[in-house]
């Protein structure tokens, strides 16, 4: 059985277009809010002519062709004059706010619509007008919410007698939507366009969509400016962990040459001078660089000059071998991440070796990971033994707990070690062939 087609009634066709004009609002700043310039421009409070124009076109341009659609559609729900030029001046200044509202206000004066330029050019001074004497916070504190606490406000405001920026915010576009109101109804749609009612209740819905239109992209914008901070905040954090993990080492391996070179002033002078020498010379490196991550290639010139000291204490019986891939010679690791491990392998298992030892450092790639091994044919552990190197003392613990900073689950450390044969210590993290240098 056909039914006959229902037709909304006008306040019904009203409230509608309200809800689709707020939709349509959010929309657009969450999509602004997507682009890494326009966030670049929300977060910076200092911009320059170039920032303005790019805030300008992005808000604009979307703006004027929702106007556009409504003169040539009849779709009323697409109008944001109003709206996006207050919110343009009140965001990025006057003359920003001006040039949205010249933007968005000359498809109407081409229609016939002659206020509406003039209109949309003075919504966008009076934003930026409000901008120019509000607190910067207290605009981004504007929320859609603001009415929840309305009396809160009020209250605020008579008991301490200063102003409260969240009742201006809250009354200017109200202000404005009233005289748009006025001066549709004096002048007629036809030279204002505005969305006339004739219910008083209607007439406050369409105010309150207009308030909500300007704090529903604030609080949108608001909320892509924390989440950069709080990923700011992380990074930072992250750089000072790190550096403090890194500053932890560095006093671990100089206590430790520092004891082997007392060991060796009074029987044997010259070596315990050459070996001074050449520590000076490595902490000079290690002074000089503030970097956290450096290429393969430069740890292993590092880990050079620590196995020259050994070398000279060791003599003969150490042997130092290289089996190091060309291809991983630029891959990216963190810094000082080596030198705990080769000295793990002299101190737990080359020093308790009677006859001659050797290390061999590898390095090769493995399915977009590069694996990294330091062996040694020292005495070995036990096996219930072999994980008190990796919780005890700083070195293993301190390469582990940067490793996970750094990589999160991501990485692998592991010993493999048999007693009276050596002891593997393997590394495996993902490739990285360039990156950012991160400075605390």
């Amino acid at each position: 059985m056909l039914q006959e087609p229902r037709f909304l009634s006008a306040e019904q066709f009203l409230l509608t277009t309200l809800i689709v004009k707020l939709a349509i609002m959010a929309v657009l700043a969450t999509m602004l809010a997507r682009y890494h310039r326009f966030r670049h421009i929300l977060i910076f409070e200092r911009r320059g002519w170039l920032d303005r124009l790019v805030f300008v076109l992005a808000l604009g341009v979307p703006l004027t062709a929702g106007v556009t659609f409504r003169l040539l559609l009849n779709y009323n729900a697409a109008d944001l004059t109003l709206e996006g030029a207050f919110l343009a001046g009140l965001i990025a200044g006057p003359y920003a706010g001006a040039l949205v509202g010249g933007l968005v206000g000359l498809p109407p004066l081409l229609a016939g619509e002659f206020i509406a330029l003039p209109f949309a050019i003075g919504c966008g001074f009076a934003g930026g007008g409000l901008r120019e004497f509000c607190p910067k916070e207290a605009i981004w504190q504007f929320t859609p919410f603001v009415f929840i606490d309305l009396r809160r406000h009020i209250w605020r405001m008579v008991r301490k007698l200063e102003t409260n920026w969240q009742l201006l915010l809250l009354l200017a576009p109200v202000a404005l939507e009233v005289l748009r109101q006025a001066l549709g109804i004096r002048f007629g749609a036809s030279r204002l366009f505005y969305l006339g009612s004739t219910s008083h209740w209607m007439t406050a819905l369409v105010v309150l969509a207009t308030v909500l239109a300007v704090a529903t992209p604030i609080k949108i914008w608001n909320s892509a400016r924390i989440e950069h901070r709080l990923q700011e905040q992380e990074k930072l954090l992250l750089a000072a962990k790190i550096e403090a993990l890194k500053s932890q080492i560095n006093p671990h391996f100089l206590f430790n040459t520092l004891a082997s070179i007392s060991s060796l002033i009074r029987t044997e002078p010259d070596t315990a001078r050459t070996v001074i020498i050449k520590l000076s010379g490595l902490l000079r490196r290690l002074l000089r660089s503030h970097q956290h991550f450096i290429s393969l290639r430069e740890e292993l010139e590092s880990i050079d000059e620590y196995l020259d000291i050994e070398v000279v204490r060791f003599g003969p019986k150490l042997t130092v071998v290289k089996e190091i891939s060309p291809d991983t010679y630029d891959i990216v690791v963190p810094s000082m991440i080596l030198q705990p491990l080769v000295e793990n392998a002299i101190k737990h298992g080359l020093s308790r070796k009677v006859d001659a030892g050797s290390i061999v450092i590898r390095s090769r790639r493995e399915h977009g990971r590069v694996v990294i091994e330091i062996e040694d044919d020292g005495m070995g552990f036990v096996l219930d033994r072999l994980e008190q190197p990796m919780s005890s003392g700083i070195g293993l613990a301190n390469v582990r707990e940067r490793l996970r900073v750094i990589y999160g689950a991501t990485y692998q450390l592991t010993l493999t070690s048999e007693p009276g044969k050596g002891t593997i210590a393997r590394i495996e993290v993902p490739e990285l062939m360039a990156v950012a240098p991160v400075t605390a």
